[in-house]
């Protein structure tokens, strides 16, 4: 199981450098930002397909997207200067919450 969760976070990685060049592509107008978008996704999605084989699906994507939308958030705000206020604070600490509640406590999150 701890395989699976590497390339778990291996995808999300990847899945937030590809979402953080598609932010700095400016709607695909830069070139080298838009090439890292399409890398970074599809070793993203490979990545999530390889995770399929250990982990069922409703789990695998709970734990990539909620990583990814807090690291997003989080890289938003350290590269971007987009700021966060206590409502979106919140709600990505219950999404952090969320994903530990599956990882420790949910018997499903594994074949």
């Amino acid at each position: 199981m701890p395989k699976a969760y590497l390339i778990l976070l291996l995808a999300v990685i990847a899945e937030t450098i590809g979402t953080t060049a598609l932010q700095a592509s400016q709607q695909f107008s830069r070139f080298w930002p838009s090439v890292l978008v399409v890398v970074g996704y599809g070793i993203a999605f490979y990545l999530l397909g390889l995770t399929l084989k250990f982990m069922p699906v409703g789990i695998v994507y709970a734990i990539w997207s909620g990583l990814g939308i807090v690291l997003i958030a989080i890289i938003g705000f350290i590269v971007f200067g987009q700021r966060l206020d206590w409502p979106a604070v919140t709600g990505l600490t219950m999404i952090l919450a969320g994903i530990l509640i599956i990882h420790l406590f949910s018997k499903t999150a594994g074949h």
